[in-house]
């Protein structure tokens, strides 16, 4: 008798473990490592280079010159990406804004070519070297940076609290294509640094823009996750580092 108690409160555990369609789960489950790239990717709708190189931290510089793909960084749907081909020496150059694969292939002679030329980004804000960080929001940090197993860090606060670019740059992602951030922000600062916005409520700048640091780019939210919360991450080189290192002490 005294088993039945404890065997019905495993089974309402059970239960409530599997039920619940409308749970969202956190980042760090769903992508709780930096996923293994493929040897070969192809391209969809509405994805950008630095979106798929984010996806699986890779330098968005050396997958362009593996795949012979110039500065525009233009790419378009169903279009192979070689990720894990050995590029030629990286050069530093100028940023370029950068184009959502929404152009279609015109021929099979244009495999390895882009469709479309983009406009030159400002040099001004998204080349320049980053002389000082700024916390994106305000709230306390709720989870810290652990390397490949929570790649920035959460900041905690309420729907609708502003987020700030924490450096001036260009926006060269904006939307919900990659699991588990929510409506997400990317912004590249120089050829080095890019910084990311997650579960956001509202998004502020579209994908092109070029933003001031301090710029309000967003509004706090929950999408992707479970709490409202802001998920922020640097990156260097396609690899995350420890925001905390590089933010001004509070």
């Amino acid at each position: 008798m005294l088993m039945r108690p404890l065997v019905l409160s495993l089974l309402c555990c059970l239960l409530l473990a599997c039920g619940g369609n409308d749970y969202r789960a956190p980042i760090e489950d769903r992508r709780a490592r930096l996923r293994n790239a493929p040897s070969v990717y192809v391209v969809r709708k509405g994805e950008t280079l630095y979106s798929i190189s984010w996806r699986y931290g890779l330098d968005y510089r050396r997958v362009a010159a593996a795949n012979g793909i110039d500065s525009s960084y233009t790419i378009f749907p169903g279009q192979k990406l070689y990720l894990k081909r050995k590029p030629p020496p990286v050069t530093v150059s100028s940023a370029k804004k950068t184009t959502r694969a929404t152009a279609s292939r015109k021929s099979t002679a244009a495999t390895s070519k882009t469709t479309a030329q983009a406009k030159p980004g400002s040099k001004a804000t998204v080349s320049a070297p980053v002389s000082a960080w700024l916390w994106p929001t305000s709230g306390q940090v709720e989870r810290r940076f652990s390397g490949t197993v929570h790649k920035g860090v959460d900041i905690s606060g309420k729907r609708g609290d502003q987020i700030r670019a924490v450096a001036g740059g260009q926006v060269v992602y904006a939307g919900t294509g990659i699991v588990g951030y929510g409506e997400l922000l990317i912004v590249k600062h120089n050829d080095l640094y890019l910084s990311a916005y997650g579960h956001n409520d509202k998004l502020l700048v579209r994908e092109g823009a070029s933003v001031r640091a301090g710029q309000v780019i967003a509004k706090k939210g929950s999408t992707g996750t479970n709490t409202v919360k802001l998920h922020f991450e640097i990156r260097k080189e396609g690899k995350p580092v420890d925001p905390l290192r590089l933010l001004p002490a509070r």
